[in-house]
């Protein structure tokens, strides 16, 4: 009985070293997790290997009373946001954002493919969402002061609040040009002349950083990375 225990044993130590180096094999010809790799080779790799409802799942944006680390696991989801007033805690501070982000990112990266979730916020006119963020007049007051310089420090300064609390997307700017003031949102237009809002669109280099003289034109930029994995 001793004996065949220790045959035992040994076949179940090369079993797992067979699986270690299949994983490692696998592993090792994992495209999409290559950085070296050209983004379109990773993102062909990656669509490659994933199912119908992984697919769907990427395409799903969830309130974050909505999430968990579990749910984030096991329905790859792709993207959770902030709508007004939502929030981890009453007062709460920047490291308890990035700590309920981590949360969440790290449910993600736990997933089978290990896809990372992209979480986004309204930040409009500021990171009005969290307790002692600077708060700038709404788009109809920026839009009357005719000060496109201006609008885009307002949208550096609202950059750096945002992401010190762990947050890399913000569903701004508002460019809607409004013409009835009975439209419910038309504080958040910067003018009825079109030519205004366009020049008010200076707060996108400031939220996103000033796109270099030289660069592809159609290739998204921000803060200094190029290429779609880096948005």
């Amino acid at each position: 009985m001793e004996a065949m225990a220790r045959i035992l044993m040994k076949m179940m130590g090369i079993m797992l070293w067979l699986m270690v180096l299949v994983a490692m094999a696998v592993g090792g010809d994992v495209k999409y997790k290559d950085p070296k790799q050209p983004v379109g080779v990773r993102i062909k790799d990656l669509i490659s290997r994933m199912t119908l409802e992984e697919k769907i799942g990427q395409m799903v944006q969830i309130d974050r009373l909505s999430a968990s680390p579990d749910i984030m696991q096991t329905y790859s989801i792709g993207s959770v946001l902030s709508g007004g007033g939502s929030e981890p805690l009453p007062k709460a501070s920047a490291e308890d954002w990035v700590n309920m982000i981590n949360e969440f990112q790290n449910g993600s990266l736990s997933s089978r493919l290990g896809i990372p979730m992209i979480y986004g916020i309204d930040a409009v006119h500021g990171h009005n969402n969290v307790f002692n963020a600077t708060i700038f007049p709404h788009n109809i007051g920026l839009g009357a002061t005719r000060d496109p310089d201006l609008v885009k420090r307002i949208g550096s300064a609202t950059a750096l609040e945002v992401r010190a609390t762990g947050i890399p997307y913000v569903f701004a700017p508002c460019i809607a040009v409004c013409k009835d003031p009975r439209w419910g949102r038309c504080y958040e237009s910067y003018s009825e002349d079109h030519k205004l809002v366009e020049a008010m669109t200076e707060i996108i280099p400031g939220l996103q950083g000033d796109i270099p003289a030289k660069s592809r034109k159609g290739v998204p930029y921000v803060g200094g990375k190029y290429g779609p994995s880096e948005v």
